[in-house]
């Protein structure tokens, strides 16, 4: 995951800077009403108070919302884990959701409001306090797990999914740099890729293991987003339980935390 953030990060890097470039040679030309950019919002330039804001539609990849902050279970309601569920005990500060989109379609209607979907990836990364491991069962009634001799300095339990949001943004008009406020509520739905468990033992090293884990194949949530430029808060709620299983019935998660493009 340390890896995967770091290569994003590094492409985002690469691609502001191309995208910078191209602004560059745009202005300096004048020619062309269109332009692409990749980034969070590209590098904003000194043009930027002279974008035109008539409507229209766009579409391309890119990499925006960028999230990183913490999860919480919610256990029917409860921030407490029920007796059934309290294997899944965690460490709060710990415990994250990551994510961020890379591709993105939409329409402005004019300077204060433009709606898009987008496409992306969205991990739940549960640092747990028991030393256990989820095992690989295919029994639906409830999720299985063993309680291990050993002690893991990490034992995380996780899943990733592709997210695809549907938002509607309000914006405010640009001040004197060019920069705006946003306020951004919308679905969200997404569909399972993996979970995994990741363990690190002095007996056994690092051991990573990918299985579906009855991760609920497809969940769907509401998703608020404010802030000042590129720079804010989000919050994420899913309506649906995180696990198939029966015993996890009522089991949700939310998560809040930064971010980074919008």
């Amino acid at each position: 995951m340390k890896r995967l953030i770091f290569t994003a990060l590094l492409s985002a890097a690469a691609m502001s800077v191309f995208a910078q470039s191209a602004s560059t040679d745009s202005t300096t030309t004048k020619k062309g009403k269109y332009t692409f950019s990749f980034g969070t919002k590209a590098l904003r330039d000194s043009s930027s108070k002279r974008r035109s804001k008539a409507p229209g539609f766009s579409m391309g990849l890119t990499f925006s919302r960028f999230d990183l902050g913490l999860t919480t279970l919610l256990d029917n309601g409860s921030f407490k884990l029920s007796p059934t569920n309290d294997f899944l005990s965690y460490r709060s500060w710990k415990t994250s959701n990551v994510g961020f989109d890379v591709f993105q379609a939409g329409y402005r209607f004019n300077s204060s409001f433009k709606i898009y979907m987008a496409g992306g990836f969205d991990w739940e990364l549960i640092r747990l306090r028991k030393d256990i491991t989820i095992t690989r069962d295919p029994d639906q009634s409830a999720l299985k797990y063993t309680n291990d001799a050993v002690h893991y300095s990490k034992d995380r339990f996780s899943s990733a999914y592709l997210r695809v949001p549907l938002m509607f943004d309000f914006r405010s008009k640009d001040n004197a740099n060019g920069t705006k406020w946003h306020y951004v509520l919308g679905p969200e739905f997404g569909v399972l890729l993996t979970g995994r468990m990741k363990q690190i033992s002095d007996e056994y090293g690092k051991q990573k293991m990918n299985y579906g884990y009855h991760f609920t194949k497809f969940r769907y949530g509401a998703v608020a987003r404010v802030g000042h430029g590129d720079i804010g808060i989000f919050a994420k709620y899913y309506f649906n339980d995180m696990f198939d299983t029966a015993a996890q019935k009522g089991l949700k998660n939310v998560s809040f935390g930064f971010t980074v493009g919008f």
